[in-house]
């Protein structure tokens, strides 16, 4: 949530920035263009960054939790195992001990 405000406070001063530069440019109309298109490419490489770390995190937590998950899957499996083995053992009787008993 934090990196969304980042880049949309990033783009509003950008934004600003750029009308107050136009606004109070101390150079030609050519100049200024050029100076616009350089920092139009420089957002435009940020963003693409930015976006791609994002990417590159959030496919790292989906690994992540995937792998938590197949573990749990694992524990579940054991568990469920471990129950079944208990059952079979406690209804199970030994003929020696109801033959004693």
């Amino acid at each position: 949530m934090d990196e969304d405000k980042r880049l949309s406070y990033f783009c509003l001063g950008l934004g600003i920035g750029v009308a107050v530069g136009i606004l109070f440019a101390p150079k030609s109309g050519e100049e200024t263009r050029a100076l616009l298109r350089e920092k139009a490419d420089e957002t435009k490489d940020i963003l693409k960054r930015k976006g791609s770390e994002l990417k590159d995190s959030s496919v790292e937590l989906i690994d992540r939790g995937k792998l938590a998950l197949q573990k749990q899957k694992e524990q579940l499996a054991a568990a469920v195992d471990a129950g079944r083995q208990a059952y079979r053992e406690s209804t199970t009787t030994d003929p020696l001990d109801e033959a004693a008993g």
